[in-house]
């Protein structure tokens, strides 16, 4: 399977926030949305970088308070990894094995198509290994039937 059935399943909308808001709007919209990553994206859409919980925990750990004052693109992820819709399921878990990361963005053509974590991914492994499970039931049973 591949990165773009994630996307099909999950939606293509993105949460985003500009490099210039604070890292406590960060946590803000990190709370109400239930997610563990933002992009962060400027008025154009270009891509800065992503803050993730752990770089919010690695500036408090620095900065102490001080980190939810500033501006997200002080401790924001600048190496933004990057898949494609094109990509499988087992290259991406690859990647993020490799790099240690738990967000991929997905890009086409140069643009922002998506961002998958490493829970969209291993919930798309675990439906294609459903399928592949019902799959093999239905051949044994259409052999065993007379």
């Amino acid at each position: 399977m591949h990165v773009a059935a994630v996307i099909k399943r999950k939606g293509p909308d993105v949460v985003s926030i500009a490099p210039d808001k604070t890292v406590a709007e960060a946590v803000s919209l990190l709370t109400r949305k239930g997610i563990g990553a933002v992009l962060v994206l400027d008025d154009s859409g270009t891509i800065h970088g992503i803050l993730s919980e752990r770089d919010i925990i690695s500036g408090l750990s620095r900065h102490g308070a001080d980190a939810l004052t500033q501006r997200v693109d002080a401790l924001m992820a600048r190496d933004v990894l990057h898949c494609s819709p094109h990509d499988t399921i087992a290259e991406v878990m690859e990647v993020m094995t490799e790099r240690r990361s738990r967000h991929l963005v997905v890009t086409e053509d140069g643009k922002l198509a998506g961002l998958i974590s490493i829970g969209d991914v291993v919930k798309q492994r675990l439906i294609d290994a459903n399928l592949e499970v019902e799959s093999l039931r239905d051949y044994v049973s259409l052999r065993a039937d007379p």
